[in-house]
């Protein structure tokens, strides 16, 4: 199977059982080491639910990605822009960003707008030029990633977007790396640092990347890594204290995410 990120050669990876029922090879870029899938044809079922039962992460994702990105937005690019969050899903992440001042407005082909009604693509002028378009959680989704990278960037000169890279070294199995999420069936490209700097370079753009989570392709320079600045280390030991403090005098709860992931993902097994 060729690469779809550089059409060149790839080896088997392994093997793993898609929907529980499936068995999928997943193959490894030779020069990137971009992991895709075999031609995922059961992609119609695995969105028979487009927020998988899964996501349970949803609502907290949002909220901290809203708070970084406003920090981003605010030093590095024209915040009295308009700002479009691509595959935005419910348009929970448009509101929030609506909430803090950001003229954001939410598109998503497979899932209705609940949270940003009216404010939605398809409510303002065709030929609308944002000065970024954002996209959490949804590289990993394409089957074809440079298709639909041709209709983002046709919106914006600046795409700013979430997945998480491929740890290294390489997980052996799927069982060895949470994201691979074989359960849903709808991580189908997985990236690394090197496929995205590779995409970036064919397409004509910067890459900035935090290394792990957070990447941009822009035509801009940037006078530094957008996703490297940090609070002065006062602030931050402040916030440290201040959490501390809070957990102690008010008896704060850990969460029960991670235990009720495991068991959703318990009962859908």
């Amino acid at each position: 199977m060729l690469s779809k990120i550089t059409g060149g050669q790839t080896t088997l990876l392994f093997t793993a059982t898609i929907l529980n029922k499936y068995k999928v090879s997943y193959f490894q870029c030779n020069e990137t080491g971009f992991v895709q899938t075999e031609e995922p044809y059961w992609l119609d079922e695995a969105y028979s639910s487009v927020i998988t039962k899964l996501d349970i992460g949803l609502l907290g994702r949002n909220i901290n990605l809203s708070n970084e990105l406003e920090k981003i937005l605010s030093k590095n690019f024209n915040a009295d822009g308009k700002f479009l969050d691509y595959g935005g899903g419910y348009g929970v992440f448009t509101r929030l960003m609506r909430d803090k001042g950001f003229d954001f407005y939410n598109t998503d082909r497979y899932c209705d707008n609940l949270f940003a009604e009216f404010f939605d693509l398809k409510d303002i002028d065709t030929d609308t030029r944002f000065e970024m378009v954002t996209a959490f959680e949804v590289m990993e989704h394409l089957p074809n990633p440079y298709a639909e990278l041709e209709t983002v960037l046709k919106y914006s000169d600046s795409f700013l977007f979430s997945t998480e890279l491929l740890p290294n070294p390489t997980p052996k199995s799927v069982n060895d790396w949470w994201y691979f999420i074989p359960e849903t069936g709808q991580h189908v490209s997985i990236f690394t640092e090197a496929a995205l700097a590779y995409m970036a370079k064919k397409l004509g753009y910067n890459f900035y990347t935090d290394g792990q989570r957070w990447h941009l392709f822009t035509k801009k320079e940037l006078r530094t890594n957008p996703f490297k600045i940090r609070d002065p280390f006062f602030i931050r030991k402040m916030r440290k204290f201040l959490r501390k403090h809070d957990k102690q005098v008010y008896n704060l709860r850990e969460t029960l995410l991670q235990r009720d992931w495991e068991m959703i993902k318990s009962k859908l097994g």
